[in-house]
Formats: C-alpha cells, structure tokens, sequence
C-alpha cells in the first residue's frame, strides 16, 4: 500500500518576510545585468568598450534617404560577433529583422521571407530605397570607431567621442546619459553619408 504523499507546508510568514528583499534583489540583478567599471578617459573607454561580447539596448531610429524613409522602435542585441537587430513600427513594411555573424547579413521581412546579403548597406538601399550601416553600428553605438575600418576622431571633454568619420559615414554624437552605473554612454547620434541620414536615440541599456 503506497503511503498518502505529505500535504505541503504554507511558508512561515516570519520566514517569507525575511526572503522577500533577497528575491527582490536577485530580480533586479538580473533585470539590471552588470555594471560597467568606471571609464575616465578615451583610451580606457575603447579598450573597454571594445571587448564588451554581450550586451543590448533599446531605442528609435529615423532613418531618410531622399524621398523614401521611416520611423522605428529598434531593439539591438549583440552576442560576440553575432547581433539581432528588429526595426518595428510605422515602417510600412511591418517588422525587418537584421541578424549577422560578422561576415554575413540576413534580413527577414514581415512576410517571412529571407534575404542573404553580400553588401548589407548597397542591397538594404536596393530593397527599401534606404540603408543602415550595419557593419558599424554595434561600434559606433558604443561611442567607438569600428575597429575594422581607418576612422578620424573627435573627442570630447571628459574622453567621450564627439565625432567621427568613417566608412564615407560622418557620425556626430550629441548626448550621452549615465546608465546605473553612473557610466556615460551614448544617448543620441546621427550618422550622415551621400545620400542617407540615420538618427539613433538610445532609451536603454544593458550589459551581460
């Protein structure tokens, strides 16, 4: 004859009150991810920066190339050399997801359909009448020059970067906003090149 199984015990009410702030901090750390150490000057902020594999942030975008553009939410993921990038909202296009490896692109339109792209910036402008430079964002996002790429920079007081060239792109940043940590980080850039106009603001940060 199996024996009845044991009918559970409620949790001490003293014993509840005294875990309830360690859940709560754990679901903040966890909602928070890591902070980032202190950056005091431009050489410090790119060597850190540079080596940051996984992280994402949450923001809008506007982008205009002649006659054709758009105004999205943006979420971006990085894991090492693989980003996620879905550009959603008043696209006219529904949602355009970008994801690359670091040496090919995807995109995947709201229909499902699956393109591979040899050059992300020429085919993105041959598909949609615009383009985002993908290659570079994940750096330029950071407030760094792509380190792929030759790139004339414009610092900052303080060791932020204020501008730079690079890739026929001129990237201007124009706001950084402290994250938990009190690091400052990108808040607003616009990138600039022939024919487009990108304008990023960055609501969100977070580093694994």
């Amino acid at each position: 004859m199996t024996a009845p199984s044991p009918t559970p015990r409620a949790l001490d009410p003293a014993l509840s009150r005294a875990l309830l702030p360690l859940l709560l901090l754990a679901g903040c750390a966890i909602q928070r991810g890591v902070e980032l150490p202190p950056l005091p000057d431009w050489e410090t902020r790119q060597a850190v920066l540079s080596r940051m594999q996984d992280w994402e942030f949450k923001g809008r975008v506007g982008v205009s190339a002649g006659e054709e553009g758009f105004n999205a939410n943006l979420r971006w993921k990085q894991e090492g050399d693989n980003f996620h990038a879905a550009l959603s909202g008043p696209l006219g296009i529904g949602t355009v997801r970008i994801e690359g490896d670091g040496e090919t692109v995807t995109v995947t339109d709201n229909d499902g359909n699956v393109h591979h792209l040899e050059d992300a910036d020429a085919e993105l402008r041959a598909m949609y009448g615009w383009t985002l430079p993908v290659a570079s964002l994940r750096y330029w996002a950071l407030g760094i020059p792509d380190p792929a790429s030759p790139a004339a920079t414009e610092l900052a007081p303080g060791g932020r970067l204020a501008a730079l060239e690079q890739r026929d792109w001129t990237v201007r940043f124009t706001d950084y906003e402290e994250d938990a940590g009190g690091v400052p980080l990108p808040r607003r850039l616009t990138a600039l090149n022939h024919d487009t106009r990108v304008r990023l603001v960055i609501d969100d940060w977070t580093f694994h």
